[in-house]
């Protein structure tokens, strides 16, 4: 069996916002963190970087002895539909 990792899980919550098409991320674990992106993988790309950034910047802990850490990212979109008559 594999190692387990001890790093840090941050959790950011994604809500699709139907009317700028996008999805916006946020979390109350990492200070400052706003983002948007047209698709969950794209905003996942941009995650990477701003996470470790924001955290840098705001002087908080940094992960694992190994200097490693994990974000979930927990997206949210609610559809309205019209039934067929």
């Amino acid at each position: 069996m594999g190692q387990e990792s001890s790093a840090r899980t941050y959790n950011v919550r994604a809500d699709w916002d139907a009317e700028a098409e996008v999805w916006v991320a946020f979390s109350d674990e990492v200070p400052g963190l706003a983002t948007e992106a047209a698709t969950l993988e794209a905003l996942t790309e941009k995650l990477r970087t701003l996470i470790p950034e924001l955290l840098e910047a705001n002087h908080l802990e940094i992960g694992d002895p190994e200097g490693e850490i994990s974000f979930e990212l927990v997206g949210h979109r609610r559809e309205r539909l019209r039934l067929a008559s």
